[in-house]
């Protein structure tokens, strides 16, 4: 029986092999361009968004350590030109503007100079503040303080026992040995804003300030240390910061995102972890 076989000349035809595409090779310009774009990314994620910031004093003790890394909101209050990078603000007055609140921790400008501080908010515009034997007195009214336990702070390389402001005295260590313990108070602003404060000499020369309205535009600003603090109960001629104007304030601070107790050595990473202060991560005001 006959049966047909397909041909040769009947079978589909193969496929050309697809040409293997050149490889294009990144110019210099578009690697220009990536690190331009990453540059210009995170010079806008700074200036109007979040930007970290390092606490290099402990004037803001209990609340703040040196070794603190956090990170400062700087939407909070608006845009002043001291938010601006590299001083390309000549503009007075603010963008977007809003005043912090009370017991707000922010950080500003030092008027006067380059340098960042950080300290917390008092007194508002029109407020009178006053200081009686360390205790604050807010439009005539004495803000809520009374004592809770000692701060005890682990004794570190950046973290001595300091006592008053530029002295140091014999440590008050707590029963390990091993922590500086401070006297520290609760205080209550009006509205129920609260946090600590450390006061460590009584009657001490901050511990008095005689009553003054906060002017316009201006801010009252203390450090939670009271008797380590150069600030608004210090006037600027004496390194302090006086009122202190709401356009110089860069932020509100939100969250200590790492610190770290200064024993760390660059050159041995493991020291790295160990010097870290892994409670304090988190801590929010």
């Amino acid at each position: 029986m006959e049966t047909d076989t397909p041909h040769a000349a009947d079978a589909p035809a193969a496929k050309p092999a697809k040409a293997m595409k050149p490889v294009k090779k990144e110019s210099w310009w578009e690697t220009v361009k990536f690190v331009l774009t990453v540059f210009l990314g995170a010079l806008i994620i700074r200036t109007f968004i979040v930007a970290p910031f390092s606490i290099p004093s402990g004037s803001m003790v209990p609340r703040l350590l040196i070794g603190d890394y956090l990170f400062v909101s700087k939407w909070s209050y608006g845009y002043s030109r001291y938010s601006l990078p590299f001083g390309l603000g000549s503009f007075d007055g603010r963008f977007f503007g809003g005043v912090p609140e009370r017991g707000d921790v922010v950080v500003f400008r030092y008027p006067g100079s380059n340098d960042d501080w950080v300290k917390r908010v008092i007194g508002l515009p029109g407020d009178t503040v006053e200081v009686r034997d360390g205790q604050v007195i807010l439009n005539g009214q004495p803000v809520q303080r009374h004592r809770i336990a000692d701060l005890q702070v682990p004794i570190s390389p950046n973290s001595p026992c300091d006592r008053a402001r530029g002295d140091r005295i014999a440590p008050a260590q707590a029963d390990n040995g091993t922590d500086c313990a401070y006297p520290r108070f609760r205080e209550t602003l009006p509205g129920g804003r609260s946090y600590d404060v450390l006061d460590q000499i009584s009657n001490a020369g901050p511990d008095n300030f005689a009553a003054v309205r906060v002017p316009e535009g201006h801010l009252f600003v203390m450090g939670d240390n009271r008797d380590n603090s150069a600030d608004s109960r210090v006037a600027l001629e004496d390194e302090g910061v006086g009122m202190l104007p709401i356009d110089n304030v860069l932020g509100r601070v939100l969250v200590t995102f790492f610190s770290t107790d200064g024993s760390a050595s660059w050159i041995k990473p493991w020291t790295w972890f160990s010097a870290a202060r892994w409670d304090r991560i988190g801590q929010t005001d």
